[in-house]
């Protein structure tokens, strides 16, 4: 039997195909949520939209502080494996979830699946880089999405019987949601009342980018600048740690007067994948959007000085400007000329069925 801990709305998004697939195969399985994303918009929706059940365990650990939010999941996490007992706890990518739940299951001798494992941006400033690397290390079966992330593995000591290239389960999801989307007539109606003109799309919460004062700032006034130069408007749908932070350095009010920028409250999977699919370009600091910019073959243009997907700039398909200006007014020039021909590196949308072939021996 399995346990699959989620907590986030990327982490929903990424394990749907894996769960869809036990599904298909009656295999035994509970979904444990911590609700380190807490508001209908930002996680539950989500499961609704995709059609997957319930969790059967919420945990409702909400926000707060790395150490006292992770201390949470740690408690209430081990309160359920212990009922449970999974042979196998299943986690994906690299939040504070990730790590409670591997790290929790690995102290109770039980199998740990790293899902989207052997990512690194190199920056251990990021709380992420921290999770991913340490849950790597204590997982028995490490599904690294592409070689680059394998040879990452490799290079750490981690032992190659351990390590399955299987794609990223990104892929999946983007090609089976997108359908969905494009046929779901509260997502086309949604979109239609929103994009109605070119535009960037902007997202923007990275605690690195936002919670620091002095870097928010370079970034907001950037995306001020650029609506004096591009005839676009760029549509914002913001995160909740973002109004924050920007309602308390006093920097909100500054884009919601700007008539180029409209700023709404996060969307659905479903809307936001329309989103994606019709921008003329993609403005971000999300792994996951840069993956799915680059499958939908979307500009994208990265908010960070550093990426954890390295094979989407290698392939074209994203540019890396972190908060400077000058780099941010080229890359646009450059991605809006640019053909949209570079190829997918991150597998072909099989990802799910072969970890779950791979867990469970399925041949």
């Amino acid at each position: 039997m399995i346990n699959i801990i989620l907590g986030t709305r990327p982490e929903i998004i990424k394990l749907s195909p894996i769960i869809r697939k036990l599904e298909e195969k009656n295999i035994d399985f509970k979904i444990i949520h911590t609700n380190q994303h807490y508001s209908k918009n930002m996680d539950k929706i989500f499961f609704e939209e995709l059609n997957l059940p319930n969790p059967d365990y919420n945990l409702n650990i909400g926000s707060g502080n790395h150490g006292e939010q992770t201390g949470k999941m740690l408690i209430n996490i081990e309160k359920v494996l212990l009922k449970e007992h999974p042979d196998i706890v299943m986690v994906q990518g690299d939040t504070n979830t990730v790590l409670a739940g591997a790290l929790t299951a690995s102290k109770l001798k039980i199998k740990v699946a790293h899902v989207e494992a052997g990512l690194r941006s190199f920056d251990k400033s990021m709380p992420e880089e921290i999770n991913r690397t340490l849950t790597d290390h204590i997982s028995d079966y490490l599904f690294a999405p592409t070689e680059n992330a394998k040879n990452n593995l490799l290079r750490e000591g981690i032992k190659e019987n351990k390590i399955y290239v299987v794609g990223n389960t990104i892929v999946d999801a983007t090609l089976e949601n997108l359908k969905i989307a494009e046929n779901n007539d509260k997502a086309i109606s949604f979109f239609n009342s929103i994009a109605d003109e070119d535009y960037f799309l902007l997202t923007l919460h990275r605690a690195e980018n936002v919670d620091n004062k002095e870097r928010l700032f370079k970034i907001i006034k950037n995306i001020l600048d650029i609506t004096k130069i591009y005839d676009y408007k760029i549509i914002f749908p913001i995160h909740p740690r973002t109004k924050k932070r920007l309602l308390e350095f006093n920097l909100y009010d500054r884009l919601k007067n700007n008539k180029k920028i409209k700023i709404i409250e996060p969307v659905g999977y479903l809307k936001f994948l329309l989103l994606e699919k019709n921008a003329s370009l993609i403005l971000t600091d999300s792994g996951g959007v840069q993956e799915e910019a680059c499958i939908l073959r979307v500009p994208c243009i990265t908010l960070r000085d550093n990426t954890e997907r390295p094979e989407t700039v290698e392939v074209g398909a994203n540019i890396l400007v972190g908060d400077n200006k000058d780099k941010l007014i080229k890359s646009i020039d450059i991605m809006l000329s640019k053909k949209r021909l570079w190829n997918n590196p991150f597998g072909d949308g099989k990802s799910g069925e072969k970890i779950i072939n791979i867990v469970f021996d399925i041949r």
